[in-house]
C-alpha cells in the first residue's frame, strides 16, 4: 500500500488539479475545469492512507451510492489510471461521454463504404478522407445515413 506521502505525491502531478484541505488532516483535490457541477476527483485523502477518487463515469470500479472508488490499496499505476479516467470524464458532458471514441462503418449496395465519427460535439460522415456530412445528433446522422441508402456494417 502506498503511503499518504506517496498518494499525494502522485495525486500533485496532475497540474489541472487544485488542492484543497479539509479536516482531521484529509486532503481534496478539485478540478476546476469540470463541465459537470461535480468537482472533487479525490475526496478525503486521510494521513493513514485511505481515500476516494470519484469513479461514477468510469467502467469497471464498483462505486459507493456517491460515485467514489476507496483507493486505500492501489499501486502507483492503479492511482494514476483512476485519477486520470476521473478527470477525463469530468472533461465531458453526458452526451459526449456516451459517443466518445464512436467510429462506425456504413456501406450501400454498391459497396461504398461512408464512417460515420462523433468528434467534437458534432457527428461526421466522412467518404475516406473527404467529409461528407456534419450532423448534431446521431439519429440526424444515421436518418442521413439511411436516406442515401447505407446500413452499418
Amino acid at each position: 500500500m502506498l503511503t499518504f506521502e506517496q498518494k499525494l505525491t502522485i495525486i500533485q502531478s496532475f497540474p489541472e488539479l487544485t488542492r484543497q484541505n479539509v479536516s482531521l488532516g484529509r486532503v481534496n483535490f478539485h478540478y476546476n475545469e469540470s463541465v459537470m457541477d461535480k468537482k472533487n476527483v479525490v475526496y478525503h485523502l486521510h494521513p493513514n492512507g485511505n481515500g476516494f477518487v470519484y469513479a461514477a463515469y468510469i467502467e469497471g470500479y464498483e462505486t459507493d451510492q456517491r460515485g467514489m472508488v476507496n483507493i486505500r490499496d492501489f499501486s502507483e499505476e492503479q492511482l494514476n489510471k483512476i485519477i486520470k479516467q476521473s478527470i477525463d470524464s469530468l472533461s465531458m458532458l453526458p452526451e459526449e461521454r456516451e459517443y466518445n471514441g464512436l467510429e462506425e462503418q456504413f456501406v450501400n449496395e454498391s459497396q461504398q463504404t461512408l464512417t460515420l465519427v462523433y468528434d467534437f460535439g458534432l457527428f461526421n460522415v466522412y467518404a475516406g478522407d473527404m467529409l461528407d456530412g456534419t450532423f448534431t445528433t446521431y439519429k440526424e446522422a444515421l436518418d442521413y445515413l439511411q436516406q442515401e441508402g447505407f446500413t452499418k456494417k
